[in-house]
């Protein structure tokens, strides 16, 4: 079964090459980190460890996998934990994508960080080899079959932290059911975020003995309180009077319209109103910025979303220190500062939401009790989003709509400013379900440092 895969991977990787070449020249994509992705382990993974020796090869080391800027953060406390638990023992972090790789390095040290070696053994096994892992830890449903069968081989105990199955994925993995659950054999333990990401593992095929609920690690994040731009930027807004201050992250394309259009609405009525506005990808960060610069929609383009006025516009990356922050929109050009700047929030949106991309991570401005706005694309933090539902810490908008062009996403806004009461107690019912779910790090902690105790010395 595994080399069928592999030919059938290695064929997919060789018919979509110019377009992989194409993504590459264009957005400069990919192209970082290539020599680790196949396989070439970095000399600064095999220097000086945190006991104070030198070796060419680790003594049983903790290698943790996180895709992404949102599993980096999840896990950093997790990190800790384990560190703490096991002192002199390294730990490595593994991302797939350029920000997390960027966000990796920033917390945890370059030593300590690479990009996960694309799926073909030639590329796994010099990683294996040289850090000798005694566990590996995946996080959510990174379900690589030659990844996860080579682990097992290793002698590396090997566990699917955090572990979720969305909507979207379900009923792919049902179709490929038999396959996967000889893939899912090699994963000693599965820890899911709810029960019913759980049901769902073992429906596809993982083993119920090894499968159990931990509770999501996201309601654990720790947002850094002490960023030096947010003090700048808080400073700033204070001397300029800017209110209100609209912190709209993570947003992905076809968001920055509504968005926008929501934003002239403010400000007619809030003249002094400064957005903050965070798009998802850096490879739009210019996209955006002409957007906006340009004010925004052109007249006509959407018939029942009129032509923007110009607005001030500033980039975080070429921010003049003379600008008076009001009226207009910063876009946070930046990896890492969004989480922090949703402290200075009268209200912040999350996107990812109003199109159907899935949504993002609602908790960090819950973190710090701010009236919270999502579309009502949520499917990926479905879990999240319904407990914060239940207890009403959360508004679910519509952006822009044929006949009705954003009039509830601007419509919630401006009540939500109106009434600085409800604005308040939506913020505050946010932090009260985020104390309330709290523990995932410690139980899975827990959970990990039981499996590795069955290691193999």
């Amino acid at each position: 079964m595994y080399w069928l895969y592999s030919l059938a991977a290695m064929l997919a990787l060789l018919l979509s090459a110019p377009w992989w070449l194409l993504r590459m020249a264009r957005y400069n994509k990919y192209r970082a980190g290539l020599a680790e992705r196949l396989g070439f382990v970095p000399k600064r993974l095999c220097g000086r460890d945190v006991a104070g020796y030198v070796s060419k090869e680790q003594g049983h080391c903790i290698w943790i996998h996180a895709v992404s800027v949102g599993e980096v953060l999840a896990l950093g406390q997790l990190l800790a934990e384990l560190r703490t638990t096991n002192p002199g023992t390294r730990i490595f972090l593994s991302t797939t994508t350029a920000a997390g790789q960027k966000l990796a390095r920033e917390r945890h040290g370059e030593e300590n960080v690479f990009y996960f070696p694309l799926d073909f053994a030639f590329a796994i096994r010099p990683y294996l080899k040289r850090l000798r892992p005694k566990l590996v830890v995946l996080a959510e449903t990174e379900f690589w079959p030659n990844f996860l069968r080579l682990v097992k081989r290793s002698g590396a105990k090997l566990a699917v932290v955090n572990a979720r199955i969305s909507d979207r994925s379900h009923s792919g993995y049902r179709r490929w059911h038999p396959v996967l659950r000889k893939v899912l054999q090699n994963v000693d333990l599965f820890l899911a975020q709810s029960q019913e990401d759980a049901r769902r593992l073992v429906e596809i095929g993982a083993p119920p003995e090894r499968t159990s609920v931990s509770g999501n690690l996201k309601f654990d994040i720790q947002p850094p309180q002490q960023v030096p731009f947010k003090e700048e930027l808080r400073a700033r807004l204070d001397q300029a009077q800017a209110f209100p201050v609209l912190v709209c992250g993570s947003t992905v394309e076809g968001e920055e319209f509504p968005l926008l259009g929501m934003f002239q609405s403010v400000l007619s009525k809030y003249p002094k109103a400064v957005m903050i506005l965070a798009p998802r990808h850096p490879e739009r960060f210019d996209e955006v910025a002409q957007l906006v610069s340009s004010c925004g929609v052109p007249p006509g383009s959407y018939p029942h979303l009129p032509g923007l006025a110009q607005l001030n516009f500033w980039r975080r990356s070429q921010l003049d220190p003379q600008a008076v922050l009001r009226s207009g929109v910063l876009l946070l050009d930046s990896i890492g500062e969004l989480a922090a700047l949703y402290s200075l929030a009268t209200i912040a949106f999350v996107g990812g939401s109003l199109v159907p991309r899935g949504g993002h991570n609602i908790l960090e401005p819950a973190c710090f009790g701010v009236p919270i706005l999502v579309g009502p694309h949520t499917e990926n933090f479905r879990d999240i989003v319904g407990i914060f539902q239940s207890a009403n810490a959360v508004k679910i908008v519509r952006g822009f709509r044929v006949g009705n062009a954003n009039a509830d996403l601007s419509g919630v806004v401006l009540e939500l400013l109106e009434n600085a009461s409800e604005r308040e107690a939506l913020g505050r019912r946010a932090t009260d379900v985020l104390k309330l779910h709290t523990g995932a790090t410690s139980r899975t902690a827990r959970a990990l440092q039981s499996l590795m105790e069955l290691s193999t010395p």
